[in-house]
């Protein structure tokens, strides 16, 4: 079954099973496509959008857009801790170290917004955590919160669980706990000098951690408008005294369309045109311009030039993979 059928104007909706290499194994995620090639993972992100867990469209360049970003903030947080990306090799994929993900996504809050604005609006806790009463949409916390959620499935939403529960149910061990706290307030901080620097304000973000020989490492993506939120910082002020919404740069565009509409995510999503997508592709694009200060340049690749492209590097992997393996078995013997 080929998805091309859903990919208007050349957008990229990713692989099927049928299209990948013998003895290349597939996993699909919302976003992503995952190639395991022996010890190393092919990462593709496609131009597939989600929200509230669900795949709702496909954005122009945005798969582009986001593997740029993340090798550009992987650079700058190298010195906070190790990252999976060994290599770009093409527009939209990445070559990384086969981690051992660990099952906690780790949602890191600088103000009250989103779902947490949600919840305590409702009179729930977030992730554990009892706010003081009296706060206000959009309001900034005097320290960052670390709010973790489990993973869910593909098609479940993910479940928001307390940072004492990461360690009460078996998820990860204390010190190890610790350890991911810690680096993800790190890498925080530095997001939120970087994008301040450049007139943003990072709002929350979404860090995602494994093992690599022991070693705790940075997966996934790192400060794009998928896993994060961003407002412009001139406005904040005078928005939040005032209680009208924040100007935002992020996918928290579509999340809103949606809500507008009475999703969020569950039941049937409503179909969301074409102008609307259009415009989240150019603020993701835009968020790129901004914080990078460089101008994003899409590879402007067909879907198929695109595919070509991943499955000739998956072929010259598989090919470098069994050779060191056969080398290996002749040391071997």
């Amino acid at each position: 079954m080929s998805r091309e059928a859903d990919s208007p104007s050349g957008q990229f909706p990713g692989f099927v099973d049928c299209e990948v290499p013998g003895g290349i194994r597939l996993y699909s995620g919302k976003v992503r496509d995952i190639f395991e090639v022996g010890d190393d993972l092919l990462i593709v992100t496609s131009d597939r959008i989600s929200a509230f867990d669900r795949v709702l469209g496909l954005v122009p360049n945005k798969g582009e857009v986001l593997t740029q970003f993340s090798a550009w903030w992987f650079d700058r947080v190298r010195d906070i801790t190790a990252h999976h990306m060994i290599a770009r090799p093409t527009p939209r994929s990445m070559h990384v170290r086969r981690c051992r993900v660990l099952p906690v996504e780790v949602v890191v809050r600088g103000y009250l917004t989103g779902s947490a604005w949600r919840d305590y609006q409702a009179g729930r806790v977030v992730s554990g955590i009892a706010l003081p009463p009296g706060m206000r949409w959009n309001q900034q916390f005097d320290q960052p919160l670390v709010t973790p959620s489990t993973k869910a499935e593909h098609g479940v939403h993910d479940r928001p669980v307390s940072t004492d529960e990461v360690v009460g149910l078996g998820l990860i061990e204390e010190p190890l706990w610790r350890q991911v706290q810690q680096t993800a307030l790190a890498l925080f901080e530095r997001g939120r000098a970087i994008c301040a620097a450049q007139g943003l304000i990072l709002v929350d973000t979404k860090y995602e951690f494994g093992l690599y020989n022991g070693r705790l490492t940075l997966v996934d993506e790192i400060h794009t408008p998928d896993s994060s939120r961003f407002w412009f910082a001139e406005h904040y002020r005078e928005n939040f005294e005032s209680g009208r919404p924040q100007r935002k740069l992020d996918k928290e565009y579509l999340r809103q369309w949606l809500m507008d509409r009475g999703f969020q995510g569950d039941g049937q999503p409503p179909a969301i045109p074409p102008e609307v997508l259009a415009e989240v592709g150019r603020r993701y694009a835009s968020a790129y311009e901004i914080i990078t200060g460089t101008k994003f340049v899409a590879s402007g690749d067909s879907v198929e030039a695109a595919r070509r492209k991943v499955l000739l590097y998956l072929t010259e992997l598989q090919r470098a993979h069994t050779e060191g393996y056969d080398a290996d078995q002749g040391e071997d013997h």
